[in-house]
């Protein structure tokens, strides 16, 4: 057995097979910015885990775009899924069970929820293909990320159903905790409309001077070129729209003990803009419909990540969605950053001074 050791103790609370010690990530902080949250209100520090060099520079100037209103974020739901497949032998069998799921809902919710104190099953929707089903359990978990707490909670669901006679009646011959349809750690359509994490907004308003003094160039450039970015988006096919939104969360989820593969999933989101011609003002706003977030649990216990959750005041029970809203709040800073360096042309030589040894 390997004992690692954090500040010379032994450490026996490591998740992680095999660990022979920890991978050292430069670690930085933009800010301050100023936050007028649903769930999140101050002036914060973000810590960036990166090694990705102009990622923090450009993020803090985004903070200073947005020093005189601070930007404004909200969190609007969330939810966690898990969705196992029940193969029959026929498609009948299959169509009759579909219809089966609404009144097996309260034996599934009753089986599931004993296996955690924190987990509620919200919602089944059931999907047929072929002579299989695929039932989507929704979940709410509280203030994890909920990715083991859901498959433990379907689990168990799926093994009382086994047990009952419900399953002899319906013809079972199979089933998985997982058909895929749950889209964990891929990105999918459905986690567009149905929020696979936290579903949450951030907007902020520039005025023409701070652009100008700041960023480099007018509102009105500035808008013109997240137009075109939205319109090349649509052309080549991307899903959302964004300038680089990926590069917040990996470097938060990293910092703050999130899971970093999620990043993918939680990663889609549109950024817009509206133009006053009148005021010479301009509101961004940067929408995510599935960020999967955790202040307790997984990664989130470790000493680093947990000091860099209290950093931004995010640590422990209660703070899931005021994570989401800081993280979306921080992303929404780099954004406006990243756009103007594209838009006014400094975006190259950025890179050649800060990005090469």
């Amino acid at each position: 057995m390997i004992n690692v050791r954090i500040n010379g103790q032994i450490d026996e609370n490591i998740r992680v097979e095999n660990c022979i010690g920890f991978t050292q990530v430069p670690l930085g902080i933009a800010g301050p910015l100023t936050i007028h949250g649903a769930h999140q209100k101050g002036s914060f520090l973000g810590p960036l885990a990166t090694t990705e060099a102009t990622l923090v520079a450009s993020c803090a100037r985004g903070c200073k775009a947005f020093r005189k209103n601070g930007v404004h974020v909200t969190a609007l739901a969330e939810g966690v899924s898990r969705a196992p497949i029940f193969y029959f032998k026929t498609v009948n069998d299959a169509v009759a069970f579909y219809h089966q799921i609404p009144s097996l809902e309260a034996k599934f919710k009753q089986d599931a929820e004993k296996t955690s104190r924190y987990a509620r099953l919200t919602r089944l929707t059931p999907h047929i293909i072929g002579s299989s089903v695929h039932v989507k359990f929704d979940y709410n978990c509280g203030d994890a990320a909920g990715q083991n707490m859901v498959t433990i909670a379907t689990q168990a669901a799926l093994t009382g159903f086994l047990s009952s006679p419900a399953a002899l009646k319906a013809n079972l011959i199979d089933f998985h905790v997982e058909g895929g349809m749950s889209s964990d750690k891929k990105f999918s359509w459905s986690s567009v409309p149905t929020p696979r994490g936290v579903q949450v907004i951030a907007w902020a308003t520039l005025d023409d001077e701070a652009c100008q003094a700041v960023l480099g160039l007018s509102c009105a450039r500035l808008h013109r070129a997240a137009t075109n970015a939205s319109h090349s988006a649509i052309r080549s096919g991307m899903v959302g729209n964004n300038i680089n939104t990926a590069n917040i969360l990996a470097a938060m989820f990293i910092a703050c003990g999130q899971d970093a593969a999620s990043v993918l999933e939680s990663g889609w989101s549109q950024l817009t803009t509206e133009y006053n011609e009148q005021t010479r003002e301009l509101v961004l706003s940067l929408f995510f419909p599935s960020m999967l977030v955790g202040t307790v649990g997984g990664g989130t216990a470790y000493p680093t990540q947990r000091e860099a959750l209290e950093l931004i005041e995010c640590a422990g029970e209660g703070r899931k969605w005021a994570l989401a809203e800081t993280i979306a709040a921080f992303a929404l800073a780099l954004e406006v950053s990243t756009l103007s360096a594209v838009a006014n042309g400094t975006f190259a030589e950025a890179h050649r001074k800060l990005a090469r040894l």
